[in-house]
Order: C-alpha cells, then sequence, then structure tokens
C-alpha cells in the first residue's frame, strides 16, 4: 500500500497536470474560434468557384478542356496528400486522417497502382514514415503558419508544386485526404480528388432557363487561368478546416483530460484521508496500549 508521502505527492502531481490541461483547454477554445470563423468564410468562395468551374465544364465540348480537368487519359499512380497537424494532445484527430490514409494506400496498391506520398503536418509523416517511407516524395511543414494568411501562402506554394509535377508527368491522379470540419465534437476524415479537378456533387449549377452564354476568350482558356486558382482553393480550405479540427479535438481531448485529472483526485484524496486515519488509528492503539501496560 503506498506510503502517505507517496499519495500526497501523487495528488500534488495530478493537480500540476490538470493545471496544464485546463489551460491549454481555454487556449485551444480561443484558438477555435478564430479557425472556425476563417474556414466559415472560406466556404462560400470555394462553393462558389466550383460553380463556375462546373457550369463551364458543362459548356465545353465533350472531351475538351485544360489538362487539369481532363486528366492524363490513365490512372496508373496516385499522388496522396495527406494534411495533418503539426501537434499532438488532439486526441484521435492525426491518428483518424492517418487511418484513412492507410486504407486508400492499400485500395490502391491492392488494385495495382503506383502510389506516392506528400505530407503536411509533422503527425501524419511520424506515423507513415514507419511504414511507407519508400513511397514519400516530400513533406510539408506548417508549423510556422500563425494566421490565414500565413495559410494562404502555404496553400499557393501547394498549389503551385501539384501544378508544376503534373505537368512533369509525375502522377496521374493527385488525392488530398484531410479531416473535413463538420462541429466542435465531429471532424471526418475525407478523401477529395483534386486531379483531375472534379467539382463537389452538390455544387449549385446555375439554371440558364434555355439561355445560352457565348464565352470570350473560349471556355478552355478560361478554365485553363481558374484551374489552378481552383486548386489553390481548395488545399486552403482544407488546411483552414483541419486547423480548425485541430483546435476543436485539442479542446475536447484536454476537456476529458481535466475532468478525469479531477477524478483521480478525488480517489487518491479519499485513499490518502483513509491511510491517514487508519495512522492515525493505529497509532492511538499503540498509545493506550502502552498506557495500560503501565
Amino acid at each position: 500500500m503506498p506510503s502517505l508521502k507517496d499519495l500526497k505527492g501523487r495528488i500534488s502531481s495530478v493537480k500540476s497536470t490538470q493545471k496544464i490541461t485546463k489551460a491549454k483547454q481555454m487556449v485551444a477554445a480561443a484558438k477555435l474560434r478564430r479557425a472556425q470563423e476563417a474556414a466559415e468564410m472560406a466556404k462560400p468562395y470555394a462553393k462558389r468557384l466550383a460553380g463556375v468551374i462546373a457550369n463551364l465544364t458543362a459548356a465545353a465540348s465533350s472531351g475538351q478542356g485544360p489538362k487539369l480537368l481532363t486528366g492524363t487519359g490513365k490512372s496508373d499512380t496516385h499522388l496522396l496528400i495527406v494534411m495533418t497537424a503539426e501537434r499532438g494532445l488532439c486526441g484521435g484527430f492525426n491518428a483518424n486522417t492517418v487511418k484513412k490514409a492507410r486504407e486508400e494506400i492499400t485500395r490502391l496498391r491492392s488494385e495495382g497502382k503506383t502510389v506516392k506520398i506528400i505530407t503536411i503536418g509533422k503527425k501524419g509523416r511520424e506515423q507513415l514514415v514507419r511504414s511507407y517511407r519508400d513511397l514519400m516524395i516530400e513533406h510539408i511543414d506548417t508549423s510556422s503558419a500563425r494566421n490565414s494568411d500565413d495559410l494562404s501562402e502555404i496553400a499557393l506554394a501547394v498549389g503551385k508544386d501539384l501544378n508544376a509535377r503534373f505537368e512533369a508527368e509525375e502522377f496521374d491522379v493527385a488525392t488530398l485526404i484531410y479531416s473535413q470540419f463538420k462541429n466542435v465534437i465531429s471532424q471526418v476524415p475525407t478523401a477529395k480528388q483534386m486531379i483531375p479537378a472534379e467539382p463537389p456533387e452538390d455544387t449549385p449549377v446555375i439554371d440558364l432557363k434555355g439561355a445560352t452564354y457565348i464565352y470570350e476568350p473560349s471556355e478552355e482558356a478560361i478554365l485553363e487561368a481558374l484551374l489552378p486558382r481552383y486548386l489553390n482553393t481548395l488545399v486552403l480550405s482544407a488546411l483552414l478546416e483541419s486547423a480548425a479540427g485541430e483546435q476543436a479535438a485539442s479542446m475536447t481531448a484536454m476537456d476529458n483530460a481535466t475532468r478525469n485529472a479531477g477524478e483521480l483526485i478525488d480517489k487518491l484524496t479519499l485513499q490518502y484521508n483513509r491511510a491517514r486515519q487508519a495512522q492515525i488509528t493505529k497509532e492511538l492503539i499503540e498509545i493506550i496500549s502502552g498506557a495500560e501496560a503501565l
């Protein structure tokens, strides 16, 4: 049975941990508000741009268009961009995204496809490098990002890199794997195809009511200019949603840790009081027995 000194030390240690988890919970809650606002503000632009792409694609000649839209005509080599957080202490946020990536890798390799991996965020790289080191071609560090402007610069760099790799025919299909932010308690691991570009199924299509648009320049030329921007927008939206999801998961995890620490403190305090009462009772018995012997 632990001594009173050991129990007192453990109680003190758990209380210190509880203060840390409580502080981190409050910090995550403050960051979540800003991250959630940034993610929500980016959605209307991304949705509208996807709608424009969808309408232009429908108006373009069948089978015609930029390479980013039509693809290479094959799907032998797949590039997976796995987006996770730079830090831990956020529950299963990173593990769930990596699990989704592993499922995609296993499925593609079982179909005989060549797989390449680019990681965004340290935690995803740390978990994937153990099993798929030979598939990893690049890692992007986001630890220096402090706000949405920094994330915009990262998204622009990632978009340019993907475009250059696609033009160099390093891959045929690019898929982004990240945690889609639904709400504070729900972040859904998602695999979204980026190249060839596929507007979301729920993209609003403009009803022209029988009218016909004549584009100047042509639909293909407009798509040529818009698709790289659409690519950047997809990456930025994913970065913003991932940042919001990380803070939400961190806040939830730290709240659970704080409550668990409180329960452990109560349990240890009860154990300490019982041990102290037993020691006092034992000392009283010894004193009484000694007095009776005299």
